[in-house]
């Protein structure tokens, strides 16, 4: 009989991790690309490829005239934050020089950075803030920075590079909690040292 493995994991740890794949999974609304992108030239093409990391083919779509370099899905998420989310710095830097908007946010207010933040890709977060990405900007469902979210998920990397420009470390999400006092409650104690 096959055992079967069991893990334990806190309702926060557990969202944490299924956030970025609710979203991808278009959960986050009932529209469908073609309304959410209504104003705009639809081009899912533009959106795989990001999320994929297939620069050849993203570069060949943005040189077209027709291009709509900041389209979005159904939950507003845009080339830009698909290829933060995945770690595609290649496709993060075109977009960038194409004219993406560093700053755009999805449904519930999460831009590139904090989506890069999340998944510890301090290159792709030297990139955004360079360009001019707001550090400090704050989500609407949790109230987390990419600070925040950093620390909360262990990530020392990304944490290291937030602070070199600097990120605010006082800012504190709806429950009250600071970077520095996620990283305490997950254990995280080399976070722990950065942010003290």
């Amino acid at each position: 009989m096959e055992r079967i493995r069991t893990i334990h994991t806190t309702p926060t740890r557990l969202f944490i991790w299924l956030l970025p794949l609710a979203l991808s999974l278009h959960g986050c609304s009932n529209d469908t690309p073609e309304e959410a992108n209504k104003d705009e030239t639809p081009a899912p093409a533009l959106l795989i490829a990001a999320e994929n990391g297939d620069l050849p083919t993203l570069s060949r779509l943005i040189e077209g005239n027709d291009a709509v370099i900041d389209v979005k899905d159904a939950c507003f998420w845009t080339p830009l934050m698909k290829a933060a989310l995945n770690g595609h710095t290649k496709v993060v830097e075109r977009l960038i020089l194409a004219g993406a908007d560093i700053n755009r946010k999805d449904k519930g207010g999460y831009s590139s950075l904090m989506l890069a933040a999340s998944n510890n890709h301090p290159a792709i977060i030297d990139l955004l803030i360079k360009a001019g990405a707001d550090i400090n900007q704050v989500e609407m469902t949790q109230g987390w920075t990419a600070l925040i979210w950093a620390a909360k998920r262990g990530h020392r990397e990304a944490v290291e590079h937030l602070l070199r420009y600097p990120a605010d470390r006082e800012i504190s999400d709806f429950s009250g909690k600071r970077a520095l006092d996620w990283a305490r409650q997950n254990q995280f104690q080399e976070i722990v040292s950065l942010l003290e």
